[in-house]
């Protein structure tokens, strides 16, 4: 999945994840290009899941 795939795929999902995750805000949700590593890790953080299940679980929804 290319950072293009991402952002759009990320759009979609940015709002199922703030209901499953009520504690995430809007800050941690922000995507900008060349910071989905650093996105990914704040989430890690908040979440307690790792990058992979992350990943895995974007490219579900």
């Amino acid at each position: 999945m290319n950072n293009d795939q991402l952002e759009g795929k990320w759009k979609q999902v940015k709002g199922k994840f703030k209901e499953k995750y009520g504690e995430l805000t809007d800050d941690d949700l922000k995507y900008s290009e060349g910071k989905f590593d650093q996105m990914l890790g704040r989430l890690q953080e908040k979440t307690g899941n790792s990058k992979e299940t992350l990943k895995k679980e974007i490219e579900k929804l």
